[in-house]
């Protein structure tokens, strides 16, 4: 964080042997993780760190460390930094920054009021009994205009306006907003800027920090179908020079 804004954030899947780790153990891996990915920042400046695990505070002051614990240690010796404890119930930055999908128990008694501040971001906003799912696109009227009449000279879409049309079985439907769908999909014409423009939003937006190609076709699927879509999101995230 840099006064007082997020500015990046990290995260990863645990590995098999990390999931037998006990909890502070955990937390531990964490800080290291954060030390090793930050290192061309962090190296050589004095820094603070902060944890929501209470015990990680008197880490240097402990006398009884396991062999991992004090090869972390060696390489924590290695910053100028303050390890602080920052409770958990405060540390909403955190857990809505590193997690896609928030279980509910998680959200306490921060639920409503994190609702509230998600709607606020003009986020989609899908909560299920076991979850919530936050979208990063938003469908402007403009956008959708340009995709129905994109769809009227798509020579594959056409066709399957003509079948609806003359009541043939098709997978494809027209909504109420008159724009062409397959399954609740928005079906995206051959135009490769209105093309462009969707990925880009998808993976460039201040919102959607860019995704990975797998994960960025999770979201984009929700929304909008195109023939061969997930290679053209590969391919348009590896050739990202960012990523």
């Amino acid at each position: 964080m840099q006064n007082g804004q997020v500015v990046a954030y990290g995260s990863r899947q645990l590995k098999t042997h990390e999931m037998n780790y006990p909890t502070h153990d955990l937390e531990l891996a964490a800080l290291i993780f954060a030390l090793k990915i930050w290192r061309h920042h962090l190296f050589g400046s004095k820094f603070e760190g902060f944890s929501d695990h209470k015990s990680l505070k008197y880490l240097f002051s402990q006398k009884e460390l396991n062999m991992r614990q004090r090869r972390w240690l060696e390489l924590l010796k290695d910053y100028d930094f303050e390890l602080s404890y920052h409770p958990r119930k405060a540390n909403v930055v955190a857990d809505t920054l590193s997690r896609k999908s928030l279980h509910i128990s998680a959200l306490m008694v921060r639920e409503l009021d994190l609702l509230e501040q998600f709607r606020d971001l003009s986020l989609a906003c899908e909560v299920t009994p076991n979850s919530m799912r936050l979208g990063v696109l938003r469908i402007t009227s403009e956008l959708l205009g340009d995709i129905k009449e994109g769809q009227k000279t798509d020579p594959f879409l056409r066709t399957q306006l003509e079948a609806i049309e003359s009541r043939r079985d098709s997978s494809f439907n027209v909504g109420s907003d008159g724009v062409l769908r397959l399954q609740d999909k928005i079906c995206v014409p051959n135009m490769p800027e209105l093309r462009k423009m969707i990925l880009e939003e998808g993976h460039r937006s201040n919102l959607s920090i860019q995704p990975g190609a797998a994960e960025m076709y999770q979201d984009l699927k929700i929304m909008f179908w195109w023939p061969n879509m997930k290679r053209k999101v590969s391919k348009f995230v590896y050739a990202c020079l960012v990523c």
